[in-house]
């Protein structure tokens, strides 16, 4: 069995997972399925599915009323790791238009919406120069809108990171003017010019570097029952929990849970958790020098 299956091509692996992914998530899977999801052949589909039942016995059963496989009672997967949220997030791909039907693994979606997103501007020939700067260690001439700024600027900048801060992707970058490491949101980038040989060791940014747990608990002043209800939902142990970001995140992520707001501010249902340890926090960005986000 060990030989057979090392045998297997990459190919092959892709579809045995995909076999499992749709009797697990949906119960019942066809040749059709293998067939309009990989570009195969009939036959092919079917010799697939054989040799599924030959690798893992006993896992798939032929529903013949219905003419499609369907997991055995005791289905156990083996080529790939159920995960609700690589699910869920197949679901937001495809809501948002980012992931084409035919590279879904998804057949029946169940009904489904979310909030709409705001697209923000995110223009191809802005990020690809961006990319080459990252790996070939480039500065680039950028004209950047900054909010502090009532007019566009030209600026130099040396990149070597991507950042997501929930709802904009930013540039990691030196800041030649400014003589520090901060964010520059790629969709602020207004033209971008020649490029040059950056020499900017980007071990020196401490506060990618350095990395601090923020740790959450349940509001104080919230009934026990919701206590209850909102570890439940963080995954929390004994009334918190740690999760661990680069320094430079966690200003986005303050932002992004509204914890940067006072907790008189905002009614309870509004303010489900706090954070603990802002006193540790605030010490260890005053070591760096304080907040570097956005440029």
């Amino acid at each position: 069995m060990e030989s057979s299956e090392a045998a297997l091509r990459w190919s092959q692996r892709q579809r045995l997972a995909f076999i499992e992914r749709r009797l697990y998530w949906e119960g019942t899977l066809s040749r059709q399925d293998l067939v309009d999801r990989f570009g195969i052949s009939a036959p092919q589909a079917s010799m697939d599915v054989h040799r599924y039942d030959e690798l893992v016995p006993g896992n798939v059963e032929f529903d013949r009323s219905r003419k499609v496989y369907v997991p055995s009672t005791g289905f156990a997967p083996r080529y790939f790791e159920p995960s609700a949220r690589n699910y869920l997030s197949q679901l937001l791909l495809r809501k948002d238009e980012a992931a084409p039907a035919l590279e879904s693994w998804l057949g029946r979606e169940p009904d489904f919406d979310a909030i709409p997103r705001v697209r923000r501007k995110m223009d191809p020939e802005t990020l690809r120069p961006i990319v080459a700067c990252i790996h070939q260690r480039r500065a680039i001439r950028v004209l950047y809108q900054s909010m502090t700024s009532p007019e566009p600027t030209w600026r130099e900048i040396a990149p070597h990171a991507l950042v997501y801060d929930g709802a904009r992707w930013h540039a990691r970058s030196w800041c030649y003017r400014k003589s520090r490491f901060t964010d520059f949101v790629l969709a602020r980038m207004l033209a971008l010019r020649e490029t040059r040989p950056s020499g900017i060791d980007s071990s020196l940014d401490g506060e990618w570097h350095q990395f601090f747990t923020m740790e959450l608990a349940p509001h104080p002043d919230l009934p026990e029952g919701q206590r209850r209800a909102i570890e439940m939902d963080f995954g929390m142990t004994e009334g918190q929990i740690g999760i661990e970001m680069r320094l430079c995140l966690t200003e986005y992520f303050e932002r992004h849970y509204g914890l940067d707001i006072e907790r008189e501010s905002l009614p309870l249902w509004r303010r489900q958790v706090v954070l603990n340890n802002r006193d540790a926090l605030m010490a260890i960005r005053a070591e760096f020098g304080g907040s570097s986000n956005p440029a």
